[in-house]
């Protein structure tokens, strides 16, 4: 920052005049603290820095901002403007002017003045309307749009879980509007702090506008301010603050998408307004317990971390049996923890999945994740149809969901349908460019075949995350179906140790080895992982890609008759995965793909 923000302090500045905080500065101005930010870094605003202590990382200086302001008023006058911030000028100014008038007019030629000036005012005003519409009609319709992550500003770090939780909130709202393409959370989530100026993230998000704000807490209240910004010209369109208690916050968060929806004149129908406006009350316990839960969710999907969500998802379900969205995410959490990275058993978390899942639905049937997971489960017991109309439900409800885009894409690649699959998987990957969707992409294309296009995807990926165990896992995966597995080799070994040697990938390592003429390493991974099969759950798909790297074809379908009974997602890449080519006339194989419905 320039000029005075880095001065020296004046003389006025002792601790008790001070304004200490963002927060401070902004109330003292009549403005958000988003707005005071921006005149800092770009009018030279003076804002000062504590150095060498403990207290806040800002301050200011009354007096100079009163001078501040000054100099301001006078330089948007000089170019032509009456209003400063959206305030008009001060009325000093415009006392003085009357005055000056009084002086030297009067009488009849006084009222002649006075009508021309009346007049004059007339046509200004008629011309600044006529202009505002023109404008208006000319900016281009906005068709989508990025929340940016809400800055906590209750001077607590603790808090951050709110900030995020009403963010996710928001975008989920906005989310069910047909009319709005709405980056996904996983995206915006990169902006959290960020360096670069809203139109940059737009132009990286490839959206007309943006939404950014900030969320205080003080014990039982909160306070969200928003503002919405158009993203070609930087121009601020909107904002508004919103102060409620904490039962209240589905409440603001309803209001606020609502209101952002009306400002960017989208069409919204009405299941879709109806569906806004839904909310509850709800007790600031049951709140934070269950935003606490996204919050561990959200984090890198560790054991520790979905155990910990899980925890706080009982916590909000105990106190409020009736609150859907914590079933739901409950269920999401058992879902990720019989997962093939994560480890845990299937059969222990899969009927906790269901039941939750089930609860969710019987009391809110219109969420959207509800359907997705529900839509896993008749997917899993390989009924196929059931689960594509729960896709389809899902995206009814949440056409901005990139989960839901990602779902159907997947049940249409295990149909063997790839290029619908590619299509519906592009759809996602638009909707969250630098989320999950990105990896998922790269690997349909591998079992679509298209390695060359697989490997640049996943590598750009690893460009912002080199350290995604998941995305290496499916780079690894994609080198050797491409047929380069001593590439791949390396690139597994990374995500072994990035994934605390996560079974799944130890099964692909041991394939990569095998298939590049490592048998010795390829067996002696393989005693581990029958080691700890004898400690521990350890998933049949780990040894079914083992077996497959080694050739030995009765092992292969014992292990996918465990997988079977295990109703892993292994075997749903029967009819498409490269790695199955050489056990394809295989009778047992044909049997197989008729017992799982994909024959």
């Amino acid at each position: 920052m320039g000029g005075p923000a880095q001065g020296t302090p004046s003389p006025e500045s002792t601790p008790e005049n001070r304004l200490d905080s963002w927060k401070e500065i902004g109330a003292y101005l009549d403005r958000d603290v988003t707005t005071v930010q921006r005149w800092e870094k770009r009018e030279g605003m003076p804002v000062h820095r504590h150095l060498h202590d403990k207290r806040g990382s800002v301050y200011a200086v009354p007096a100079e901002l009163d001078a501040w302001l000054k100099s301001r008023q006078l330089r948007l006058e000089s170019e032509g403007g009456a209003q400063i911030g959206g305030q008009n000028a001060p009325a000093s100014l415009a006392a003085e002017r009357s005055a000056a008038a009084g002086s030297i007019l009067s009488g009849s030629r006084l009222w002649f003045v006075l009508a021309a000036i009346a007049i004059t005012a007339v046509l200004a005003i008629a011309y600044a309307i006529s202009r505002g519409r023109t404008d208006r009609a000319a900016s281009p319709k906005i068709r989508s749009i990025a929340v940016l992550p809400l800055k906590n500003m209750s001077g607590d770090p603790g808090q951050d879980y709110l900030a995020d939780g009403m963010t996710d909130a928001l975008i989920g709202r906005l989310s069910s509007i047909h009319d709005l393409r709405v980056i996904s959370r996983t995206s915006v989530m990169r902006f959290k702090n960020p360096q670069v100026s809203v139109p940059e993230i737009a132009k990286e998000l490839r959206v007309d506008a943006i939404v950014e704000g900030s969320v205080t807490r003080e014990d039982n209240r909160v306070r969200v301010t928003a503002q919405l910004i158009r993203a070609s010209t930087d121009e601020h369109f909107w904002s508004q603050n919103y102060d409620r208690e904490l039962r209240d916050a589905l409440s603001l968060e309803s209001e606020l998408a609502q209101t952002i929806a009306d400002q960017v004149a989208v069409t919204v129908t009405g299941p879709e307004r109806e569906r806004l406006g839904a909310v509850r009350p709800i007790a600031p316990d049951v709140y934070e317990a269950y935003l606490q839960g996204l919050y561990a969710l959200n984090r890198s999907p560790s054991k520790a971390n979905i155990e910990e969500s899980i925890e706080y998802f009982q916590q909000a379900i105990a106190k409020d049996p009736t609150f859907a969205p914590a079933y739901v995410n409950l269920a999401l959490a058992y879902s990720e923890l019989g997962s093939n990275f994560v480890g845990e058993p299937p059969e222990a978390n899969r009927q906790k999945q269901i039941n939750a899942t089930q609860k969710a639905l019987e009391l809110d049937p219109n969420l959207p994740i509800a359907h997705i997971l529900w839509g896993d489960a008749e997917e899993q017991d390989w009924r196929w149809a059931d689960a594509e109309a729960e896709y389809r439900r899902a995206l009814d409800l949440d056409p901005n969901s990139p989960y839901a885009c990602s779902a159907l894409a997947w049940w249409l690649l295990w149909q063997g349908h790839t290029n619908e699959a590619l299509e519906w998987a592009e759809r996602g990957r638009q909707l969250d460019p630098f989320g999950a969707d990105a990896t998922e992409t790269g690997w349909m294309l591998f079992e679509a075949r298209h390695y060359d296009d697989s490997v640049r995807q996943l590598r750009g990926v690893l460009t912002t995350q080199p350290n995604d165990a998941e995305t290496l896992w499916d780079l690894g995966i994609a080198l050797i179906d491409k047929g380069q597995p001593s590439e791949a080799i390396p690139i597994l070994e990374k995500a072994v140790y990035l994934s605390g040697r996560s079974s799944g990938v130890l099964g692909s390592l041991i394939q990569a080895y095998a298939k590049a003429g490592r048998r010795g390493d390829a067996l002696r991974l393989l005693a581990e992982l029958r080691e700890r099969r004898r400690r521990r759950f350890v998933p049949a798909g780990a040894f079914v890609s083992a077996y497959l790297g080694l050739g030995d074809k009765d092992q292969v379908f014992a292990w996918l008759d465990q997988a079977c009974q295990e109703h892993s997602n292994t075997v749903m890449f029967l009819k498409v995965d490269a790695a199955f080519d050489p056990i394809r006339s295989d009778p047992r194989f044909v049997s197989l793909l008729r017992r799982v419905g994909l024959g």
